[in-house]
């Protein structure tokens, strides 16, 4: 017979609001949410980080640091057994990837305001237009963008399914020292 264990409400109250959010956030990536703030630094120092590997893999290291800073802190929870906080990070590391997501979607057209002030079109520089360009995909736009938003979107709902299941299951965490 199997033992039922109650939930952590706490847990699960925090898990269902977030999820909330997150499906909102999936749902229409191009509003944006409070997390690209955050992603913002971390894309920028990317490039700094990615620099000494020449001029392609700076541009890239932007978008590719805004994904494994979020990953590394799943990574970090679900090696240490808290299952339920690795899950509410990967709602995080969900939302990163459609912030790229909205980058790379707007290679093209470029009128996304950049950190100089300005778009693409008006002269700024655009990570995505550059990096599509130089790989021979720019004409495939749509269809990155689309794979990284499917991604993005998978890794939210991953993240929603696992924290609302760790919110039953009885964990390392049990003692609430950490949601």
């Amino acid at each position: 017979m199997t033992e039922q264990y109650q939930p952590s409400y706490l847990r699960l109250g925090f898990a269902l609001l977030l999820s909330a959010y997150f499906v909102w956030v999936a749902a229409t990536p191009m509003q944006g949410s409070f997390l690209d703030l955050v992603d913002l630094p971390i894309h920028e120092t990317g490039h700094l980080l990615f620099r000494p590997f020449g001029e392609f893999m700076m541009v890239a290291g932007g978008s590719i640091f805004q994904v494994i800073m979020p990953a590394a802190f799943v990574v970090y929870f679900f090696w240490h057994g808290k299952y339920y906080s690795a899950s509410i990070v990967l709602l995080w590391l969900g939302q990163s990837i459609l912030n790229v997501y909205v980058y790379a979607a707007d290679a093209v057209n470029m009128q996304l305001v950049l950190t100089s002030g300005l778009t693409g079109s008006e002269g700024s520089f655009h990570d995505w237009n550059y990096m599509l360009d130089r790989l021979g995909l720019l004409g495939q736009t749509k269809l990155v963008a689309g794979a990284i938003r499917t991604i993005g979107t998978l890794t939210i709902v991953s993240g929603i399914l696992f924290s609302i299941y760790y919110s039953f299951s009885p964990t390392a965490e049990d003692d609430l020292d950490t949601i």
